[in-house]
């Protein structure tokens, strides 16, 4: 778990460092791929850190012999999804569901301002066992 989340950390600084001079030209910083492993019902990582107006690509690989999701939003969304029905995601960004043994993506641009947003699966019982992070937003 540490060698995963140690490899998600230098894929943000990577992709922050490779930005710096490319940032002033469009005003946005450049994209950022984010693989998230999911194994055992948990993600690889509980917390990421992007830039404000950052694009993120997630690519998420599912372990698992069992469905997931990946859903990214504030406390809103997530209790919105905690609460709902949805049996399938990928038409919206920042949300996608994950069959057993496959690999989804999905893409999410974070706000201009600073802060905490959050990710998670929300499937039966699956947040409240853990299946969630944080993504810094700063």
């Amino acid at each position: 778990m540490k060698l995963l989340v140690g490899l998600a950390a230098v894929a943000t600084l990577a992709g922050a460092c490779a930005g710096a001079g490319a940032a002033g030209t469009t005003g946005a910083p450049p994209a950022l791929t984010v693989d998230l492993t999911v194994h055992h019902s948990q993600f690889s990582t509980s917390e990421i850190r992007v830039r404000p107006g950052q694009t993120v690509r997630f690519v998420v690989r599912n372990t698992d012999p069992i469905a997931h999701e990946l859903i990214v939003g504030d406390q809103a969304v997530q209790d919105h999804h905690e609460a709902g029905t949805e049996a399938h995601h990928g038409d919206r960004p920042g949300e996608v569901s994950v069959p057993p043994g496959q690999t989804a993506v999905t893409t999410y641009r974070f706000g201009a301002a600073g802060g905490t947003v959050l990710f998670g699966c929300h499937l039966p019982g699956h947040w409240a066992y853990g299946m969630q992070g944080t993504v810094r937003v700063g």
